[in-house]
């Protein structure tokens, strides 16, 4: 190992060392902001970034609590406003210039701030946050209070802003709605109101809005019942029923983008689609701006399509778009012109004027600010120029103390300055880059891409600096570029994890050393090189991810490297391990970052997983494969994240960073942080890299997503730490000097001669052209002959060979594509396949396995008749439980009826006579048998089936919703009833067609017979069954269906072409060896005997002789001939009577099959009229069903509008006393401010009748004065704005606010001071006088000023009443009209329930009409059934029968009358008596006893009863006596037992009384005769205690003693007590 500088291994001690931000650089990502006429501000990463733009100086205000997020600002009061972003997130408020806070807000959102923004001249801070509140809140910011919030949940907002002319007004809208907010106060009371803009359609044109929560253009259906709103048909009771609206009734709307306020409190609003609309705050009425003529642009520009910024100016607008074009539209008379102001080159993200409206401020979407000034020139001035990026990378250009570069990851690089951090020049590489470094030996910087390449700059002259050479490494990105300490050797690493070293040096044209191979993904490359040292130590940093490790591949390179680089290198040009002396390392746990120490050998690394720094000693003896290196020390990190660790040029700072975002310095021997600054924040992903300059006095921090450069300086450093790194410095620069000025002179002549430059580009050294990283990769660099040839000759040899390069990479690319396109084609061919085979899967399994009876046609044979059968799904369990339920239920209702009707029956016949009884009974038999509905009342002719339709309910009984929902499942029931009835029929018909078309084949086996026997040329008519009668047959594909060869595979055929030769040899060898097959068929035709059907076939054969002439024929030839004629006619006679008989049966055949079919087709047609029939029964059924269905359907609807106005109701009733409590508050807010008011009203009066008073003492004349004096008021001036600035304002002067009503009674009171003076004192006056009547004079301008002030707050007040009596009036009127719609919907609920609807089947054809006197309309008339009136008529009859048998009894009762009245004197007679004995009875004296005895009937048995209860009395008393006995016992022989104890206790302690006396009556002679005189007053103490624990004892003895003896006159006392007669004898 190299060894370094000699240094003092003591650690340091830095006390009081500290950072500071000296600059910060970063560009906008929101919306600048003034501060005041000359200062703007942004947010950038923990800062906010001040700016003049006169100057273009700069400030920075660090946020505490890490990344800004939101920030306003106001101009009047010269504050801003800004949020962090953190957890519970407070707002803090700092005054500009002094940069001091204000005051902090704390609020209770959660997450994050999204939009601040301050009313103009007011003390109204608004913030509004999204998720999870969605929260508006209004802040008074100078007392830090919250005034009050609102939240509007799902509601996200994109601007926010106040009204310039009116404070309490603010506008918040979002890319789908618009909404304006008025703050209403009363006293110290404030409240939101929101009102939401109604937007108009995407076209331009507003919508017909209806009513949807009272609609009233929907029509009655006297039918079909009320037709309710959408969102009761849609089943929404809730809030979200008021605004519900049907997908085919929303239209898309106009998207706004941005607003701005005019003078007049109006809005303008631009949408994405063009459309620029004018919203009044007050009314909310939207009007769209029409165009007054067409946009005129350039021709390269685009017309403006949606605004994306856009700023109010006098008469019209300034808008802007992401075309990078500034429209101003100039609106009069609701109509607008267009005219290009600006063309900016980048798209514009924000426009804002200053507050004096001198000047446009123009931000574009990459961060850049222009300023914009009218009539000036140059009109655009540049105040910000961004990068084309976020900083990639950075680094100082050596020494560091004047300039550092940069690098975005577009490419390009930026030299700036240390001192105020100015751009010095940019050059753009035109390619996505990824690291950058900074040659210390030269003015040189290398630049690494992603595509592979390194690009090598030549910064000497930083104001031009350019690219002078550049080599290509390998397709993967460049990810680390690192010089070591004297700028020796550059070391590449890329993605695949190949390190390439380079020589640093430019006049070597850069060459390549050569590569050594590491894991892939480099994290880090340290180096190691101290100017004693001869070798260059590397360390290399890769992780393990599949065993959670991390690697370090040590190598060093020796400085003699660069003379003899060949040596080291092998064929392919890698570096050879045993050379570079490589040794790989490994760690138990992963490292984010490795590098190497200076001095002792050590190196340190950040664990990734855990928060710790731990150094690791690297061992000196060599070893083979990868070692376990164990920490050597182990120090809390103290940051949390993966970070990152980096050395300072004298190596004895560690700088650590971390995810955490704070920059921690530590002493390399104790890794204990000296120094730790936060200067990023987790919310931006931390510190992405940090660099510190060769003397330590500049540090560069650079954050990860943030996109902010930090500069930090030294604010407090030790004279120790700042002499290391200094005398270091300047020993490393006076090293690395020579080398520099030599390769600066070079770089020097290489911008003076371009020409060499371009040589050296086209002439690598030859080392670089056998340098390859593999055999089949790409070489490095191109190999050229080096021979002269001319200039286009060789840019020629270039252009075609990167053609022929391109050509073939595209090529490649092309099949490649190819390839890739078969391969998705393919398997969207099988995915496609795949979905069709499901989908017809599908299809079956619903229409076919489902089915328990398939769905099939019958046809007749001769007519066109088809017949088809109902297909049938097996019903469900649940169906049929729920079919069980009803029938259940119904049977039970049924017999519950019939028992009812007959306990009514049997009442009313006890009161009717015997005849009617049974003429009653009668007719209920009638009725009994009656049951079944007729068809007209049934609404079906379902009884022609069979089905029993005696427990379906009468259409005019269904009107609970149970009863409903039962009539559906028995009608569904029915319907599958009918359906299996036919279904029945049908398969007997089915059954019969296939026996038909059976004896008609085999009938027809005869007929074939016959005809071919008679050579007849008829066709057999052969009946088979079609596809549409056997359906199962289209699911079975036939081998004559497929229409190509089936696909064989090759061993299939060469199987078969096995097995052919020998099928064919054996079917050879059968037909050969049939030979009495052949025998019969030669000899007998075929057959054994000769049939009767052989007859018309047999032919006789003709004598030989018949071929010569009759003349020569012998007699025996023609006697044979005679014979020959009769055979032939007797064969002719039998041929003929055989054809007549198969004719006649042939015709008896086909007359059969004739008659079998027609009756079949007559079976069939009857069948057809009842599949007619069955289905008119399923769609009456079903209709009823429907019906049924339909009107549970509306009940739901009605109950959910119910629920809904109930629920609508119920809220409105809040509403109502939300406000009834809002109006009486404010009536007693403001009868107490009232009150208030006429106190300081009455005050002030009698201020003004008291003057006289209080000046009692001074003249008249002089009171006069004093009077008139006292009257007078001093003038304020108003400040009076510059008459440009007003002239360029649109807004002009606006409304005053409480700040302003102080300043002004501040001015006023001054302007007192000045007639209080005593120069205005009249003539003559005494001085007490004056400065008494001036006190007076101030009290009562004092007094006029609390009046004024309470008179306006009167005014808001009442105001605020009025709007809280109108907002009552509004939701009563609600209320009352939720109350109308309620009663008018319980009126059609009602009125639904009564009006059925009845399904009636009216008799078909004409009837005869006497009159034509008809009623056809039936507006008021009522269908009832005819069983009522019946049951009313006699009802009326038997009425009319109790009425004559109450007059019948009438009758008889007045017969008995005079009975009575006879009777009833008799009876008083009876009772006058009776009471003439009762008053002598009562006058006789009785004792109570034996007023008892006579007034008690069962005097006996109460005496009885009160004997029983004594003697229970004594008995229980007598118990209770025995167990207190047996208790005193128990207790007394307890305490004898106790006092025997005591007793033995007591003779026991008396004995060792005695024993102890005697052992101390010895003890004592001893001690007097030995012991000393201690020890015998040890003794006597001792025997002191014994005394008194004896003592003590003895005492305790008599005291239980004692106790006994009480116990026992207890005992005794209560024995006497209890038994006073055992007294002892």
């Amino acid at each position: 190992m190299a060894q370094g500088l000699e240094r003092n291994e003591a650690p340091i001690h830095s006390e009081g060392a500290a950072l500071s931000v000296r600059w910060v650089q970063g560009f906008p990502n929101q919306s600048i902001h003034f501060v005041n006429n000359h200062t703007i501000c942004y947010p950038s990463g923990n800062y906010v970034i001040f700016i003049n733009i006169e100057t273009k100086k700069k400030s920075v205000l660090q946020c505490i609590n890490g990344i800004v997020g939101v920030m306003a600002t106001n101009i009047p009061y010269e504050v801003v406003a800004f949020s962090d972003r953190k957890l519970k997130p407070f707002i803090y408020i700092y005054s500009f210039p002094a940069l001091t806070r204000k005051t902090k807000l704390k609020g209770n959102v959660l997450l994050d701030y999204t939009l601040l923004s301050f009313s103009y001249c007011g003390t109204y801070l608004a913030s509004y946050s999204s998720l999870p509140e969605f929260e508006l809140t209004l802040w008074n910011w100078e007392t830090s209070v919250i005034l009050c919030r609102k939240s509007q949940p799902g509601m996200d907002v994109s601007q926010m802003s106040f009204n310039p002319m009116n404070w309490n007004q603010l506008c918040l809208s979002s890319s789908n709605a618009v909404s304006i907010w008025t703050i209403e106060r009363s006293n110290q009371e404030h409240y939101f109101r929101m009102k939401s803009v109604k937007l108009p359609l995407e076209d331009g044109s507003f919508p017909n809005e209806t009513d949807m929560l009272f609609p009233t253009s929907l029509h009655k259906d006297p039918i079909y019942g009320p037709v309710l709103p959408l969102s009761a048909i849609a089943r929404l009771v809730g809030e979200e029923a008021e605004t519900f609206r049907p997908k085919d009734d929303t239209y898309p709307l106009l998207h706004p983008t941005m607003h701005c306020w005019t003078p007049t409190s109006d809005l303008y609003v631009g949408c994405e689609e063009g459309h620029i609309l004018m919203i009044n705050a007050e009314t909310l009425k939207v009007t769209v701006i029409q165009k007054r003529e067409e946009i005129t642009c350039p021709d390269n520009v685009a017309p403006l399509i949606s605004p994306v910024s856009m700023v109010y100016q006098k008469d019209g607008l300034l808008t802007s778009g992401i075309d990078g074009i500034i429209y101003s539209f100039i609106i009069k008379d609701l109509k607008y012109q267009v005219k290009i102001i600006l063309e900016v080159e980048e798209p514009v993200f924000s426009l804002l004027f200053s507050p004096s409206y001198k000047m446009l401020l123009i931000q574009t979407d990459t961060g850049s600010v222009y300023s914009y000034t009218f009539g000036e020139e140059p009109a655009l001035d540049k105040i910000l120029d961004a990068c084309d990026g976020k900083f990639q990378a950075i680094d100082f250009v050596t020494p560091g103390n004047k300039y550092f570069l940069t690098l975005t990851n577009s490419g390009e690089v930026c030299i700036w300055s240390i001192e105020d951090c100015t751009c010095a020049s940019k050059i753009s590489l035109r390619t996505p880059s990824t690291t950058l470094a900074c040659s210390p030996s030269s003015s040189s910087a290398v630049v690494g891409t992603v595509d592979g390449w390194v690009h090598f700059l030549d910064i000497l002259e930083v104001e031009s600096p350019q690219v002078i050479h550049k080599t290509f490494l390998s397709r993967s990105p460049i990810q680390i570029l690192s010089y070591d300490q004297q700028g020796i050797y550059l070391l590449a690493g890329n993605a695949e994890g190949n390190v390439f070293v380079f020589n640093a040096n430019p006049s070597s044209s850069f060459q390549i050393l050569g590569f050594t191979e590491a894991n892939k993904d480099i994290l880090q490359i340290s180096t190691s090189c101290c100017p004693e040292a001869e070798i260059v130590e590397v360390l290399v940093l890769s992780p393990l991810v599949e065993t959670g490790r991390s690697r370090l591949e040590y190598f060093t390179l020796p400085k003699a490297l660069l003379q003899v680089s060949e040596a080291f290198c092998d064929e392919r040009g890698r570096l050879r391990d045993e050379l570079i002396r490589k040794f790989l390392y490994e760690m138990e746990h992963m490292l984010s970052s490795a590098v190497l120490d200076f001095q002792h050998n050590r190196i340190y690394g950040f664990c990734s997983q855990v928060p710790y720094i731990c150094s690791y000693i690297i061992p000196e003896k060599d070893h083979v494969g990868a070692c376990i290196l164990k920490p050597h020390q182990k120090v809390q990190s103290k940051q949390y994240g993966p970070g990152m660790l980096y050395m300072s040029s004298h190596g004895l700072w560690l700088l650590t960073v971390a995810k955490c975002g704070f920059l921690c310095i530590r002493d390399i021997y104790t890794l204990e942080s000296f120094v730790r600054c936060r200067s990023h924040s987790h919310q931006g992903h931390g510190i992405q890299s940090v660099k510190i300059s060769m003397d330590g006095q500049n540090i560069l921090v650079n954050g990860t997503d943030d996109g902010t450069l930090v500069h930090l300086k030294w604010k407090q450093l030790g004279s120790n730490l700042a002499n290391d790194i200094l005398d270091y410095c300047q020993q490393l620069l006076s090293v690395i000097s020579s080398t520099s000025r030599r390769e600066n002179d070079y770089l020097t002549i290489l911008r003076q001669s371009p020409e060499m430059g371009r040589e050296a580009e086209q002439h690598p050294t030859e080392s670089n052209n056998n340098l390859n990283l593999d055999s089949s990769q790409e070489e490095l660099a191109i190999t050229y002959e080096r021979k002269e040839v001319p200039w286009i000759e060789k840019k020629s040899d270039e252009a075609i060979k990167n053609e022929v390069k391109l050509f073939s990479q595209k090529r490649k690319e092309i099949k490649r594509g190819l390839r890739e396109l078969a391969k998705t084609m393919k398997k969207e061919v099988e995915m496609h396949n795949l979905a069709k085979s499901y989908l017809a899967e599908l299809i079956k399994e619903e229409c076919w396995d489902s089915m328990v009876v398939k769905g099939r046609a019958l046809k007749c044979f001769h007519i066109p008749y088809v017949v088809e059968n109902f297909p049938m799904k097996a019903r469900t369990e649940e169906e049929l439980q729920e079919l069980k339920r009803v029938l259940q239920q119904k049977t039970i209702e049924t017999e519950c009826l019939k028992l009812r009707k007959e306990l009514v029956e049997v009442q009313s016949a006890l009161a009717l006579t015997k005849k009617h009884h049974e003429e009653d009974e009668e007719d209920e038999d009638k009725i009994i048998k009656d049951t079944n509905l007729p068809n007209y009342l049934l609404g079906s002719l379902s009884t022609e089936f069979g089905v029993d339709t005696s427990l379906l309910t009468s259409q005019l009984e269904l009107h609970s919703r149970e009863e409903k929902i039962n009539q559906i499942i028995l009608l569904k029931d029915i319907i599958y009833r009918v359906k299996t009835v036919f279904n029945s029929e049908f398969d007997a018909a089915y059954k019969q067609k296939e026996i038909e078309i059976a004896r008609i084949k085999e009938r027809n086996v005869r007929i074939e017979e016959i005809i071919s026997d008679l050579d007849l040329e008829e066709t057999i008519w052969q009946p088979a069954f079609e596809e549409c009668e056997q359906p199962e047959r289209t699911l079975v594909v036939e081998d004559d269906e497929i229409s190509i060869q089936k696909y064989l595979a090759p061993w299939q055929k060469a199987k078969t072409e096995l097995v052919m030769p020998l099928e064919m040899d054996g079917l050879l060898q059968a037909r050969a060896s049939n030979a009495r097959h052949r025998g019969l068929m030669d000899m007998m035709g075929g057959v054994l005997e000769v049939k009767k059907e052989d007859i018309l076939r047999m032919v006789i054969p003709q004598p030989a002789f018949i071929a010569k002439p009759d003349a020569l024929w012998t007699e025996e030839e023609k006697k044979r001939f005679k014979e020959y004629e009769k055979k032939v006619k007797e064969l002719n006679e039998e041929r003929d009577k055989y054809r007549k008989s198969l004719e006649t049966e042939l015709k008896k055949l086909q007359n059969s099959i004739q008659e079998s079919t027609q009756n079949f087709d007559d079976h069939l047609k009857r069948l057809f009229e009842r599949r007619v029939k069955a289905e008119m029964v399923v769609n009456q059924e079903e209709l009823k069903i429907n019906n049924l269905v339909f009107s549970l359907l509306l009940d739901e609807e009605i109950s959910s509008r119910e629920l809904f106005l109930n629920n609508y109701l119920m809220k409105k009733q809040e509403e109502k006393s939300q406000t009834a409590e809002a109006i009486q508050k404010a009536r007693e807010d403001l009868d107490v401010f009232k009150e208030q008011h006429d106190n300081l009203a009455a005050e002030d009066k009698i201020l003004e009748h008291n003057f006289k008073k209080e000046l009692s003492e001074v003249s008249g004349h002089q009171v006069d004065i004093l009077y008139r004096l006292f009257k007078r008021r001093p003038r304020i001036h108003k400040q009076k704005t510059q008459t440009e600035a007003s002239s360029l304002s649109p807004f002009g002067e606006r409304p005053g606010s409480g700040k302003l009503n102080r300043d002004n009674f501040a001015q006023l009171m001054k302007a007192m001071d000045e007639l209080d003076s005593t120069s205005n004192m009249p003539e003559g006056m005494d001085p007490l006088v004056w400065e008494h009547f001036c006190a007076i004079r101030r009290a009562k301008v004092e007094s006029e000023h609390k009046v004024k002030q309470k008179a306006a707050g009167l005014m808001e007040m009442t105001a605020f009443l009025r709007r809280r009596l109108e907002d009552d009036e509004t939701v009563q009127h609600e209320i009352e009209r939720v109350f109308h719609e309620l009663i008018r919907l319980q009126d059609d609920k009602a009125k639904f329930q009564v009006n059925l609807t009845i399904q009636i089947l009216l008799k078909q054809g004409q009837v005869e009409l006497e009159n034509f006197q008809l009623i056809l309309g039936y507006p008021d008339a009522i269908l009832i059934n005819k069983t009522i009136i019946e049951d009313l008529n006699s009802v009326i009859r038997t009425q009319g029968q109790k009425k004559v048998a109450s007059m019948m009894e009438s009758k008889e009762v007045h017969k008995g009358i005079y009975q009575i009245e006879w009777e009833h004197k008799k009876m008083e007679m009876q009772m006058e008596d009776l009471s003439q004995k009762a008053w002598d009875i009562q006058m006789l004296f009785f004792s109570r006893d034996r007023q008892k005895y006579l007034n008690e009937p069962n005097y006996e048995s109460l005496i009885a009863i009160q004997i029983g209860i004594m003697e229970q009395t004594i008995n229980v008393i007598d118990k209770t006596h025995k167990k207190n006995v047996e208790n005193c016992k128990k207790l007394l022989k307890k305490l004898g037992k106790y006092s025997n104890q005591k007793d033995r206790a007591n003779y026991t302690l008396s004995c060792n009384l005695q024993e102890e006396l005697l052992a101390v009556s010895e003890r004592q002679d001893i001690c007097n005769e030995i012991g000393s005189k201690l020890t015998c007053e040890k003794i006597a103490k001792e025997q002191y205690d014994n005394m008194m624990k004896q003592q003590k004892l003895t005492h305790l003895s008599k005291q239980q003693a004692e106790q006994i003896s009480v116990f026992q006159a207890e005992v005794e006392r209560l024995r006497m007590k209890t038994f006073p007669a055992l007294v002892p004898m």
